[in-house]
């Protein structure tokens, strides 16, 4: 009985994730033809054949792990469900907190994912682009689905199903890839409280006072409650504040899971290892490099305009 309740509860989920698919590939087809053609007109250059080939084949390499671990985010999320605190009966309301909520654990996750060198090392595949349009929101951190779910166990425990949180957080990419652009100016009052490409291109810049910052998928709220918030004030640079320098499509992935490797073995302690580790990416053991706070404070003694939250 077990195997069948979640072989229909995993059928319910491929029907509502066709049903995604089908509103959104058109959706994506038109904005991404129509900023091609943007940038074609103004010679703005803002696609590569290379770039494109790369996001995509980032973004199969994501959603191939991530079809694999479907089921089992579903079968733990449903367990912890059983233990539930809350139980929302008017529908409006719960989808307007699952909304809310899921936004707000997807802003810890993405936090995480910057301030724990560890992560960084899953995220930084989608950093690492030097252009920045549409195709860069297909341009997945690969190994996150091995992970992610956890972040949304508390949800679990509020009340609200694992199919209708996975629901959500898909429903939410949708727009997350949507605010990857440079062709969309300032969008007025809409700044004060939703995540626009202003924002996202912010969060995509390598310029000291950029890194991590705008952190939220759907709502800048959680940047401006905790800190992480950043008006788009000056050129954006984007890419990493270390270039890869590749294009072997093994390397992309793997890159930083190397760096980070060979930190470990030069560390003179097993205290410093794990700092490598869990520490935030720019710690070393010798002060030979900087974290992204470091950068901020060397632009600040430098008399540059400071602009910034911290």
């Amino acid at each position: 009985m077990w195997s069948i309740y979640l072989n229909l509860r995993h059928r319910m989920e491929e029907f509502r994730e066709s049903l995604l698919v089908a509103v959104a590939t058109p959706v994506y087809a038109l904005v991404i033809g129509v900023e091609m053609l943007i940038s074609h007109l103004n010679r703005k250059n803002l696609y590569s054949t290379k770039g494109v080939i790369s996001n995509v084949y980032l973004m199969l390499l994501n959603m191939g792990l991530d079809m694999l671990m479907r089921g089992a985010c579903l079968l733990v999320l449903d367990y912890f469900f059983r233990f539930h605190l809350v139980s929302i009966e008017n529908k409006l309301i719960y989808w307007i907190a699952l909304l809310f909520l899921q936004d707000l654990m997807f802003y810890i996750l993405h936090v995480a994912d910057h301030y724990c060198r560890l992560f960084w090392a899953v995220h930084v595949t989608h950093h690492s682009s030097e252009e920045f349009n549409l195709t860069v929101g297909f341009r997945s951190s690969v190994f996150q689905p091995l992970y992610r779910f956890i972040y949304f166990i508390p949800l679990a425990l509020l009340g609200f199903k694992g199919i209708d949180i996975m629901f959500m957080y898909s429903a939410t990419q949708i727009y997350g890839i949507l605010v990857h652009t440079q062709t969309v100016g300032k969008l007025g009052f809409l700044e004060y409280f939703m995540v626009t490409p202003s924002h996202h291109r912010v969060h995509h810049g390598s310029n000291p006072l950029y890194l991590d910052r705008n952190m939220g998928m759907v709502f800048i709220i959680w940047d401006r409650l905790f800190g992480t918030f950043q008006e788009e004030v000056e050129p954006v640079r984007f890419g990493l504040t270390t270039k890869i320098e590749t294009d072997n499509p093994v390397k992309m992935v793997t890159h930083e899971w190397e760096a980070l490797y060979a930190d470990i073995k030069k560390s003179n302690s097993v205290s410093d290892g794990l700092k490598y580790i869990f520490y935030r990416p720019g710690w070393s053991h010798d002060g030979s490099r900087y974290t992204s706070n470091d950068l901020r404070k060397i632009r600040v003694e430098k008399n540059q305009p400071s602009n910034f939250s911290s």
